[in-house]
């Protein structure tokens, strides 16, 4: 049970971690720019997050079900990438 508790904490920490550079990587693309839908941004730097854990999870699975979900899970992110995108620009 331990090694388990262990896991969690260390995708935790990542994902903090990974959060934090997301930050750093919006406050320097932005440079001084007034951000028009803060909660949007947010919602897609989410996304992102969560695509590059599903990426990191596709790469360690070799159950052909489980692999097959998260590349559908991949899909569905992709697609409300692009809707959050769309709705930054527009």
């Amino acid at each position: 049970m331990g090694d388990a508790g262990e896991g969690l904490i260390d995708a935790d920490g990542r994902i903090q971690e990974r959060m934090e550079e997301l930050e750093r990587e919006r406050k320097q693309q932005q440079g001084g720019k007034v951000v028009r839908d803060p909660e949007k941004v947010q919602a897609l730097e989410s996304l992102r997050l969560a695509r590059t854990e599903l990426d990191r999870q596709l790469a360690v699975t070799t159950n052909e079900r489980r692999r097959a979900q998260i590349g559908q899970a991949i899909a569905e992110i992709d697609r409300r990438m692009k809707e959050t995108q769309a709705a930054l620009a527009s």
